[in-house]
This record gives C-alpha cells, structure tokens and sequence, in this order.
C-alpha cells in the first residue's frame, strides 16, 4: 500500500512539473507571437486593430491554458480520487473564460461603434444622443452576461440545483420579498435604461444641476456624473434626472445666447455701447456671429440697467466671450465716461 502511494505521489509531483513546464513553454511561445502581431497592426493606419490586440491578450492566453490544464487532467490525473473536484473545477474555468471573452467582445463592438461618432464637431447632438446609448447599452450588455454566468456556475453544483427546486414552490413569496428589498436599485436600473431611450440629458451635455453649472461626463445605469466648471464631480442617481426639473442648454442644439448686465447713470448714452460693441466683438473666436443686442431693461431711482445679448456656438465659448466683452465695456465706459456709474444720490433738505 504504501508502495502505491509512493509511486502515485511520484507520478503527481512528475505530472505537475511537466505541465508548469509546458506553461512556460507555451508562455514564450504565446509572448513572440504576441510581439510579432503587434508589430504588425502598428503599421496599420487604423486603431481598432490595435484596441482589439491588447483586448484579448490576456483573454486568449488564458483560454490556452485552461485547455492545457483539461488535458493535462485528463491524462495525468483522472486515477486520483480528486478528479471530480477537478472537473468541475475546469467547467467553472471555462463559464468564467467564455464571460470574460463575451465582456472583451461587448467592449470592442462599443469601441469600434463609438469610433465612428465625433463629439469634437460643432453639430455634435446627434453623435452624444448615440453615445449616450451606446455606453448605457454596454452596460446592460455586460449585466445580463455576468449574470448569466453566475447563475450558470451556481447550476453547476447540486447543493445549488436542489435548492432551486425547492425555492420553486414559494417563488410567489420569496418574490415579493425580493422585490420589496430591491424596489430601490431595480428602480433606479429601469430608471437608467429609460433614460437612455427617452434621453432628457446625454454624454457632454451642459447642464445646470443643484444650482451648478457642468458637462455630463459619465452616464450608467444608476447614477451620473456631472463635471462641475471648476473640475469637481456631482454624482447624481438616475432617478434624479426623471424626477426634478433641472436646465439642459443643449438638449436639441450647442448653440447658446448669454446675457451681460451693465448698471449705469441715467446720463450715459446707451447709443454708444450699440456703436462700439460691433467693433468689439469683431474677429472674437468665441462669437458666432448670430446675434447681438443692446437693451435698457430696467430703471431704478439710482441707476439703469442695460442688457447685452451676445450669441456662440457653445456654453464655454459663450462665458468666456460675455466676460471678455464685459471687461472691454468696463474698461470703455471708464476711459470715456467715468462719471457714469452708478451714483448715490443724497436729497438735502
């Protein structure tokens, strides 16, 4: 007896050597193969090969080695006692090799289907509202994959299928029970595939949320993450978007028209401000020659407010055209008119 176990011991401990040896045979095998096919797509012009390449790197060299790992347990171990164990061990291998693979593949469809939108251009709307859908759908893609990997893996296991079956005849109760526990996030992901159909906001929309002015960056399926104009993130649920009223500046078109507000003594000439503002916003980048405009629209016992319309083709380029110009009309009214300011005027009696 003890000379069997002896002889089963030495053929496992020779058994094991020569598979790590054969991984690391296949692993410098797999290694130039690797370099050599990178090498190649560099000198492609496009970078979908070279995403795709680096994707399925680790992915592919895995799948080797689970084969080798079957093979080397059905040849070498299947007289020990374990074998089952290792079975079943290998079949799990392959469910998490095949979700990982399907995960690879969802991310190079979205890669190659995003890298035909351009978000860079002027008329972005059409290209966000696909990108929104895009990234959402990815997201949903790779949910029901995993899911469907884990309650394939569990099916593996009797312990597992016995209790499936016996869970079957209160599935009614057990149910409900799990849909009062879960109402919240099953709501909250409903919420987020609603918002990528009906698309009240979508990817690099300007936004005003809690008072904060920001670009949607990120959209998942149960939360948002806003950009705020001075580099913070607003994390926001899904269900924020579909239940409070919130501004979106770019939700049909970029283009956007800025307000500029000028208080003023009643004897400043409002005429001037309508001949020197052309001159100023001439040859301005951030002006998209659309409109301008010069209004009194207000009064009070000290002062009159003048209102300055100026038109751009976007959110930022209108900021940073309303505080130049604002600064060039400051400047203007001072070097010209410095006595017209607002004054307080004081009655005596």
């Amino acid at each position: 007896m003890s000379h069997f176990l002896s002889n089963e011991t030495i053929k496992l401990i020779i058994a094991t050597a020569s598979f790590v040896a054969i991984l690391v045979i296949v692993f410098f095998i797999y290694r130039f193969t690797f370099l050599f096919l990178k090498k190649k797509v560099a000198l492609t012009a496009g970078r979908l090969d070279d995403f795709i390449l680096n994707l399925f790197k680790i992915p592919s060299l895995w799948l080797v080695y689970w084969i080798l790992l079957k093979i080397f347990t059905h040849i070498f171990l299947s007289d020990f006692s374990f074998f089952p164990y290792l079975l079943h061990i290998n079949t799990l291998l392959l469910i998490f090799s095949i979700t990982w693979i399907c995960i690879q593949f969802i991310r190079a469809g979205t890669y190659y289907l995003q890298s035909k939108l351009d978000i860079t251009t002027v008329d972005n709307l059409n290209a966000r509202k696909s990108l929104t859908q895009l990234k959402v759908f990815k997201n949903i893609a790779n949910s029901i994959v995993i899911i469907i990997s884990i309650a394939i893996s569990l099916l593996t296991f009797e312990q597992a299928r016995t209790i499936g079956v016996s869970l079957l005849t209160s599935a009614g109760i057990i149910g409900i029970i799990v849909g009062f526990a879960a109402q919240k996030s099953i709501g909250m992901i409903l919420a987020g595939i609603q918002l990528a159909i009906t698309q009240p906001i979508r990817i690099d929309d300007v936004v005003i949320v809690e008072g904060e002015w920001g670009r949607i960056e990120e959209i998942t399926l149960t939360y948002v993450v806003v950009k705020i104009w001075d580099e913070r993130r607003l994390i926001l649920p899904v269900t924020w978007f579909l239940e409070k009223p919130f501004q979106n500046w770019t939700h049909t078109n970029a283009n956007i028209t800025g307000t500029i507000f000028i208080y003023v003594d009643y004897s400043f000439p409002v005429e001037i401000i309508r001949t020197v503002l052309p001159g100023m916003l001439k040859g301005n980048p951030d002006w998209d020659g659309r409109l301008w405009n010069v209004q009194v629209t207000n009064t009070t016992d000290q002062n009159k407010e003048i209102r300055i319309l100026l038109s751009s083709a976007d959110a930022s380029k209108n900021w940073d055209l309303r505080t130049r110009i604002r600064e060039e009309l400051i400047d203007f009214i001072n070097a010209n008119y410095p006595d017209t300011f607002t004054k307080i005027r004081i009655k005596t009696v």
